[in-house]
């Protein structure tokens, strides 16, 4: 049996109704998947295949958490994942996808959902994901507030910018004075 064998459905075998497979998605599936994204994690994963006439409707709902890096001090931090997908699938001669249908051999007759998990929980991952205000990392938090603090102005006191630890990626809001001749620029050729 190959590493994701546990997640084959024979779509064959489905004559009539509703066949529901469960799935708990550890660190040993996410290891298995062996991608950068997510490596660890805890989610329910509910497979229903419901047979049409001539298509195979796959629905999934996944629940639960995983372990990824916190965008400001790169510790590891829980982010709930909540997610449904639905997929169409249909014999045919070779693999591939269509749209929104996934088109497998006629031959085989069964699909493996596994990487189909795997993305459904990517996809949904936010593209930013911080820990809650107070829980990032104290050491570096301060290295980073170090590292992106500038200087007023050199001809001032070196005061340095005040930096809110609830959002690290303010930035000055002062607009550089070169821009202000391309706003007389007039585009009217008339």
């Amino acid at each position: 049996m190959s590493k994701f064998g546990q997640y084959n459905i024979v779509l064959k075998d489905i004559t009539d109704g509703t066949r529901v497979n469960e799935y708990e998605l550890d660190d040993v599936y996410f290891a298995k998947i062996d991608s950068p994204e997510v490596q660890k994690g805890k989610v329910r994963a509910k497979v229903s295949v419901v047979k049409k006439t001539d298509v195979y409707e796959i629905s999934f709902n996944l629940e639960g958490t995983i372990l990824i890096p916190c965008n400001r001090c790169l510790d590891d931090m829980e982010q709930y994942i909540k997610h449904s997908e639905k997929i169409q699938v249909k014999f045919g001669t070779t693999y591939s996808e269509e749209n929104e249908i996934v088109i497998i051999p006629e031959s085989e007759g069964s699909i493996n959902v596994a990487w189909f998990l795997y993305e459904f929980i990517v996809l949904n991952i936010p593209i930013k994901h911080i820990h809650a205000p107070g829980e990032c990392n104290k050491n570096m938090v301060d290295k980073l507030k170090r590292h992106i603090t500038r200087q007023k102005d050199d001809t001032e006191d070196n005061s340095l910018f005040e930096i809110d630890d609830d959002d690290l990626t303010t930035e000055d809001s002062q607009v550089d004075p070169r821009w202000d001749n391309l706003q007389n620029i007039n585009f009217d050729n008339n």
